[in-house]
């Protein structure tokens, strides 16, 4: 497969050739749901905590005798039924992430370039090099090419980065970090030259 190449004022200047098991592969949304869903798990904390009365700081001492007083039998102040007291099967510190295939990896990232492919959504860029960060000239040059919420890929462009992370609905990567979340929530996938030729080898490996 060939794709052309434009540079930032969106005029063709040339062609590469990717794979066509990559770029134009059946697309599969069940595994675009997958791999988000492991995305997602893999990125929760989990950190969240209650404290059930074994933790809660606070007096033992029984609150009054166990007979004779008509109320219900209580041991300490620090019983879930009182305010301040401990929470019964409350969240602990987990670990959420959940496994997944390799194989089911990598094909639904290639599900989701075949995808943005088949919607005429992939711009390949003859380069993106810029002197400086300059947001604004970075917004200027999406803009002419594809869209202001992009994800925007490059082998290793720090003035890029440093440019397109000021903008709200656009996100940089580097080609190894390519994912399906990232692919599937920006509108255009503007990449270089040089990018997609790693991309191209390293999923074609």
């Amino acid at each position: 497969m060939l794709l052309d190449v434009v540079n930032l004022k969106n005029e063709k200047v040339g062609q590469v050739e990717v794979s066509d098991a990559i770029f134009g592969a059946d697309i599969k949304p069940h595994l675009h749901w997958e791999m988000v869903r492991y995305q997602m798990a893999r990125r929760r904390a989990g950190t969240h905590s209650t404290k059930t009365r074994g933790e809660i700081a606070g007096s033992t001492r029984k609150l009054y005798k166990q007979k004779g007083t008509g109320r219900a039998r209580h041991g300490g102040i620090k019983a879930p039924v009182f305010v301040g007291g401990g929470t019964v099967f409350g969240p602990k510190p987990r670990d959420y992430s959940i496994k997944l295939p390799k194989k089911v990896r990598r094909g639904a990232l290639v599900s989701a370039l075949s995808q943005k492919i088949a919607d005429g959504r992939v711009v390949v860029v003859d380069g993106f090099a810029m002197d400086a960060p300059r947001t604004k000239a970075a917004s200027g040059a999406l803009a002419t090419i594809a869209s202001n919420r992009s994800l925007v890929v490059d082998v290793d462009n720090l003035n890029l980065n440093l440019s397109v992370r000021n903008l709200p609905r656009s996100k940089y990567v580097r080609a190894e970090g390519v994912n399906v979340y990232d692919l599937l929530k920006h509108d255009h996938l503007v990449i270089t030259r040089d990018a997609i030729t790693a991309l191209n080898g390293a999923l074609s490996a």
